[in-house]
């Protein structure tokens, strides 16, 4: 009997990419293939990219090299965003042999037969991002903790500086009755907490193809799914992932609420808390009606967790419209921010406009609000010390401790036990954990 072939896997970027990773991994396991970890040496290397974050390609390029030292013989893979943004620049990279684009992904074993490696340039599968118009199912379970359960794919936004409609394409969604099912195959493999994740999750709803030169029909709202969700027996804990301000509507936050399943933590996107600002990058708000929405939270939902995503440097912001960001931010009862330095985009309005700012002076505006997220951070976990909560354990050992996070998003360390892993346990706070790389609570088991 022939020896299955490997595969490995290695996913840069966001929660909606680990869903896919998951998702492409088990076409391969259904295939007869063995899934090893990434260090090891494999037949087939499958790298999933973003194009969000800076370095797309560096990352790329270093993680190639990192699959060919594993095995310098094996047939290299390039998917995701980046794949499809850029897949001829990809394909030069030494060592890759195949680039798969966002219709293409879901299809790699139909273009992995032959794994002879590339003589030269690496072979492009990647059409228009429009053949990109049917949702495909993903959820994660590498983790028994959680599960990144995608839900929404693309965007029909046009923010000026974002690539991910021409990565994604427009915006499409799984059904209610698809995802309740997902759902519940994910409970019995015993995992006790779902992210629900997407490109842009509160547009929920838009069908699950896109048909070019037709106005989606919403066929559901993303209130209709979490009420569906709240039903499913199982899972203890839903949280969602990120939502647009202008579609967090009084009804969804009143939801949450009052569920008992759906935990109390929003992320919020900002990106700027200058309304000049918010106008030249195309967003759907402005900054007062992102106040209300917290004021909301806050109002129906004290102690939740707050997180914002802001953008710094981006073309035009002077020094005063920075400052007015930063005082918006300072006074909003929020819990901690997610900062990115802005930077061109090929193919982007952004790229194109005028008064651009110094890298230098983005990294100084990047560091003032990365300090001002760790103030917000230590003020809210401030509050719950000495309160007992409930955190959700994670199975690494750290010296001789596990970490969790309580249902507020308050990651908590206490004494390791292996027999504590994916359990929902009572702790109190105590203090904060001599820990420099990120901040945690010292918490104490309560028997």
């Amino acid at each position: 009997m022939a020896t299955p072939k490997t595969v490995a896997f290695h996913t840069l970027g966001c929660k909606l990419n680990y869903s896919e990773t998951s998702s492409i991994g088990r076409l391969f396991e259904d295939a007869g293939y063995n899934e090893v970890a990434f260090k090891e040496a494999a037949d087939i290397y499958v790298i999933n990219t973003c194009s969000v974050t800076d370095f797309a390609d560096r990352k790329c390029r270093k993680t190639v090299r990192k699959a060919l030292r594993n095995s310098p013989n094996a047939f290299v893979v390039v998917v995701g965003c980046y794949a499809q943004l850029k897949p001829d620049e990809i394909a030069e990279i030494p060592g890759v042999d195949l680039v798969l684009g966002a219709a293409q992904k879901f299809r790699i074993l139909d273009y992995v037969d032959d794994l002879s490696k590339a003589p030269s340039k690496g072979m492009v599968q990647a059409g228009n991002v429009k053949e990109a118009n049917e949702f495909v199912n993903a959820f994660s379970f590498g983790d028994r903790t959680r599960s990144f359960l995608k839900v929404q794919d693309g965007c029909n936004y046009k923010c000026s500086f974002c690539t991910i409609p021409q990565a994604r394409g427009a915006s499409r969604s799984n059904t209610i009755e698809s995802i309740v099912k997902n759902a519940e195959e994910i409970a019995a493999m015993g995992i006790k907490e779902i992210v629900l994740t997407g490109v842009n999750i509160g547009d929920f709803g838009n069908g699950t193809e896109v048909i070019e030169g037709l106005k989606p029909k919403k066929e559901a709202l993303f209130i209709d799914l979490i009420r569906a969700l709240d039903l499913v027996k199982g899972i203890d804990r839903f949280r969602i992932s990120s939502i647009e301000p202008n579609l967090l509507t009084t009804e969804i936050i009143e939801f949450v609420a009052n569920s008992n399943r759906f935990v109390p933590h929003f992320h919020i996107p900002l990106q700027s808390g200058n309304n000049k600002q918010l106008r030249e990058m195309r967003r759907r708000y402005k900054r007062e009606l992102y106040a209300d929405r917290v004021a909301t939270i806050r109002q129906h939902i004290p102690h939740c967790c707050i997180g914002v995503d802001v953008i710094v440097g981006f073309p035009g912001e002077t020094d005063e419209d920075f400052k007015e960001t930063y005082r918006f931010i300072q006074e909003l009862d929020i819990s901690y921010l997610h900062v990115f330095t802005y930077s061109e985009r090929a193919n982007t309005p952004a790229a194109e406009m005028e008064n651009v700012v110094p890298v230098h002076v983005r990294r100084e505006r990047n560091e003032m609000l990365r300090i001002l997220s760790e103030k917000k951070r230590r003020h809210f976990y401030t509050q719950y010390l000495g309160s007992q909560q409930v955190a959700l354990l994670e199975g690494k050992n750290i010296d001789g401790k596990m970490t969790g996070f309580t249902e507020n998003y308050i990651k908590v360390a206490v004494d390791y036990d292996e027999q504590l892993i994916n359990q929902l346990i009572p702790v109190e706070l105590l203090d904060f954990a001599p820990n420099e790389e990120e901040l945690m609570v010292e918490a104490k088991i309560i028997s």
